[in-house]
């Protein structure tokens, strides 16, 4: 029987309110040690997500002051949503798809978990295959080959 996204999501999903700031964005990350944030409007239904990357390229990159970007000028929209009963297949092809690596997993419109390319991987090695499928018949963003190809070590000095 394979996997399927509800047996590897993680269901404690942090998030952060549009209104707030970059910073208080980076600082909910770094305490909480992940690396991306469902972003939620005042009314508490999520809107999109915003990712370390938003965060480099729309902020930083860019010289911005973070404490007075607001996290909804920068999170990417609109959402993309996933389902619990997905297979791994499926959601990784979506994820490569959209060209994604964090995916929030929702029931009918109820936010449920979240997984992302590193956990279909980690969980799941024939994952890694799918990828190389997709990436033989279709254009893979640059940043998912690493999780595809290993890394070289590279010699050590003497």
């Amino acid at each position: 029987m394979s996997l399927r996204v509800r047996d590897i999501m993680v269901t404690d999903v942090i998030t952060i309110d549009e209104g707030a700031t970059v910073r208080e964005a980076a600082k909910l990350m770094s305490e909480k040690n992940v690396g991306s944030l469902i972003v939620l409007s005042k009314e508490g239904e999520p809107v999109g997500i915003i990712t370390e990357r938003d965060i480099l390229m729309r902020v930083v990159a860019e010289g911005k002051n973070p404490d007075a970007v607001k996290v909804a000028w920068v999170m990417s929209k609109p959402i993309i949503k996933g389902r619990p009963d997905m297979t791994l297949e499926e959601a990784a092809r979506l994820m490569t798809s959209k060209g994604v690596k964090k995916l929030p997993i929702f029931e009918g419109n109820k936010l449920v978990g979240i997984i992302t390319l590193t956990d279909l991987v980690r969980s799941q090695p024939y994952v890694v295959e799918v990828l190389e499928d997709i990436l033989a018949t279709e254009y893979l963003p640059p940043r998912f080959h690493k999780l595809i190809r290993p890394r070289v070590p590279r010699a050590r000095p003497r």
